[in-house]
């Protein structure tokens, strides 16, 4: 139905020498050399150093204890995660971030602090300066948000950079070459289109929809088709498992099991799912995602248009790993279709390359 979605090596492609991507930075900050890069995004968070590379790398997730009088944090991070929907009355977990952007300040800071402790260890008494990723469309108000939660973390002088340029960067496309590059950078809580050339992004496009959104799509299709209900973690790696089956070409009448609560028993059961199921699902959902491609493509000026189809375009960031939505983005708009090596750190790695300048 869909053409198959090539990896990124599998694509010959030009690198470039000088890169000038200071140039979509710099004009926003004093100049403070960062020592660490911050990757937050909805589902995890990446501290990257610039000698080290990535040295932290957990879900982005905080559980917090007395939340009616004093609210203290229990636990964060991978400790956090394995609480999830099993938390008593006097815990509670928090996401700082929903759909890309910071919905919840006190847990951003709390994880902030949590993570930059625990990557730089307690033996660094200055505060480090950072730069930290965030959504090209992010208004004043949600950067503002993210900026307070950096400082009050502990952090000094900090940037922000857009996510699409990261990931481009990260992915080694010739972001600063005279020609159009694009890419779809597909996180947890936001997808970003974006078409890149000479050192920056010239037309971008975001839609609050992935890889999370999917999770609780997977969720509400099992509750209303077959009133059956699924954890936040089994609906994750019930997408995990799909995925990995429509990468390995499972059969049309392949099955998948997920385990929960049936609504007509009220007990614990297990559900054989068909693919062809989960197909239609994840088709309906990244529908948001096509259309952004589309609107992108039809405000591109024509001289980068041309650069496109000659490229291709690029997915990156953990969505992209799911094959049914390359296989899309190629059938709507005839074009080459190809991930990026080790898609969901491609962000982390651009933000390490910036580190350097």
């Amino acid at each position: 139905m869909y053409p198959r979605v090539m990896r990124l090596r599998d694509v010959a492609r030009d690198k470039c020498d000088a890169p000038c991507y200071l140039l979509t930075v710099a004009s926003h900050f004093s100049w403070k050399r960062p020592e660490l890069a911050i990757d937050f995004g909805t589902a995890n968070l990446r501290v990257i150093g610039r000698d080290e590379g990535i040295i932290l790398d957990e879900p982005s997730l905080c559980c917090f204890a007395h939340i009616d009088t004093a609210p203290s944090l229990h636990a964060a991070g991978i400790a956090a995660q394995a609480m999830v929907d099993r938390t008593p009355g006097k815990l509670q977990i928090r996401r700082p971030l929903a759909r890309g952007v910071l919905q919840d300040i006190d847990a951003a800071t709390h994880l902030l602090r949590y993570a930059v402790r625990k990557a730089r260890g307690r033996k660094h008494f200055r505060a480090p300066h950072a730069m930290i990723g965030v959504p090209a469309d992010a208004t004043q108000a949600e950067r503002g948000a993210l900026m307070t939660a950096a400082h009050d973390a502990g952090l000094g002088s900090v940037r922000l950079v857009a996510e699409p340029f990261a990931a481009a960067l990260g992915a080694s496309l010739p972001i600063d070459a005279p020609t159009g590059t694009m890419i779809v950078e597909c996180g947890a809580g936001t997808t970003e289109v974006a078409v890149l050339s000479l050192g920056g992004i010239c037309v971008t496009r975001s839609v609050r929809v992935g890889g999370a959104t999917l999770d609780k799509a997977i969720a509400d299709h099992l509750h209303f088709k077959h009133k059956f209900l699924a954890g936040e973690l089994t609906s994750e790696q019930l997408k995990l498992g799909y995925a990995e089956n429509r990468r390995n070409d499972a059969a049309k009448d392949e099955t998948i099991e997920v385990k929960g609560r049936s609504l007509a028993t009220g007990l614990p059961a297990a559900l054989a799912l068909p693919l062809t199921e989960l197909d239609r699902v994840a088709e309906k959902h990244f529908q948001q995602i096509i259309d952004a491609v589309r609107e992108v493509l039809g405000g591109t000026p024509p001289e980068l248009s041309q650069d496109i189809h000659e490229r291709g375009i690029i997915l990156t960031g953990g969505s992209a790993a799911t094959p049914l939505l390359g296989a899309m983005i190629g059938s709507e708009t005839g074009l080459a279709v190809a991930v990026a090596d080790e898609p969901a750190r491609c962000v982390a790695r651009g933000l390490h390359q910036m580190l350097f300048d």
